[in-house]
């Protein structure tokens, strides 16, 4: 199960991330355009926090069932003084459950706006953010 899951995970961080992207230059295009804030980019921003929040769930049950979480009850904290053990089992979790915060925030901050200048701007902002942190968590040399 848990070589089925990785691979899924690791495919739909592709996705995600692509998605989250276009969401972005949809925001900026729209903020920068003046554009209103239509269906289309209602779905496309919420096609964003859709993405995430499954690639955050996919992520939750891989972490549980991971050789890597056993380390958790031989080392202990002891995992803290191991880079590679830190980074899968504190770092990247902790890191991408603030970014899905964040991405979550901006989309419920756009809801409660009625100028569609402001709608793109909080989707942009939190996105942005949302974003950099998922990238800067991403385990790349062992990613696929």
């Amino acid at each position: 199960m848990y070589p089925i899951l990785k691979t899924v995970h690791s495919y739909w961080a592709f996705i995600t991330l692509i998605v989250l992207i276009l969401a972005l230059i949809n925001a900026f295009m729209g903020k920068s355009k003046g554009r209103d804030f239509g269906a289309k980019d209602l779905r496309i921003s919420l096609f964003g926090l859709i993405f995430s929040h499954i690639q955050l769930l996919i992520g939750l049950i891989l972490y549980f069932i991971s050789p890597w979480f056993e380390q958790w009850g031989e080392l202990g904290m002891g995992v803290m003084k191991d880079p590679q053990l830190r980074l899968y089992l504190v770092e990247h979790l902790v890191t991408n459950i603030i970014a899905i915060t964040l991405i979550t925030m901006g989309w419920s901050m756009h809801k409660r706006q009625t100028d569609s200048s402001k709608k793109f701007l909080r989707i942009g902002l939190f996105y942005t953010l949302g974003l950099l942190l998922l990238l800067s968590r991403i385990p790349w040399d062992s990613w696929l």
